[in-house]
């Protein structure tokens, strides 16, 4: 499965950069995220819940940076397994460039192999929940970056951040729009 896509960030790249390898920013900002703790230099040990479709499970996993230029892009390798689910593992490329003093362009491009029950839901299923959420990640992370300074991480986010109906919307979009 491939997923690509690119989103207009309202801060400038440096601050970007800081915000998308701070673990505790990313553990408020990643939907069913329980922990995101160093392992490593550039490696990180991830617990996060996930539910795709009638497949609903608690993955472990690992994420490692690779191929680093600060502030402009790297390479994120994820491999993660669940006893009740299968597995989830594969790479992408996160771009950085700086459009304008308080506007980020980030560009994604990730290539994800699954096994297990999951690859049985089916890949129109599977593809509309990862776009559902990396929706969520980037309206979470839009959040973080328009908190005012020194608001409590993760505050900006909440479940009636993204109510019902607006995960339900952004879920038929993308459902409905592939292939």
């Amino acid at each position: 499965m491939e997923m690509k896509g690119e989103r207009l960030l309202p801060t400038d790249s440096a601050t970007a950069w800081a915000m998308l390898n701070d673990t505790a920013v990313l553990q408020s900002c990643i939907p069913g995220c329980e922990s995101l703790t160093p392992s490593g230099e550039h490696a990180y040990d991830i617990v996060m819940n996930a539910a795709i479709g009638p497949v609903r499970a608690r993955f472990k996993g690992t994420l490692t940076l690779s191929d680093i230029e600060p502030p402009n892009r790297y390479k994120l390798l994820f491999d993660g397994q669940s006893s009740q689910a299968g597995f989830a593992r594969g790479a992408a490329t996160i771009e950085l460039k700086e459009v304008a003093p308080r506007a980020t362009q980030l560009t994604y491009l990730a290539n994800v192999q699954i096994g297990g029950k999951l690859a049985q839901v089916g890949a129109r299923l599977v593809d509309a929940a990862a776009a559902a959420t990396a929706d969520k990640f980037f309206e979470a992370l839009a959040a973080q970056l328009a908190a005012p300074a020194g608001a409590e991480v993760g505050a900006a986010q909440g479940p009636a951040r993204f109510g019902f109906w607006r995960w339900l919307r952004s879920f038929l979009r993308h459902f409905f729009a592939r292939r």
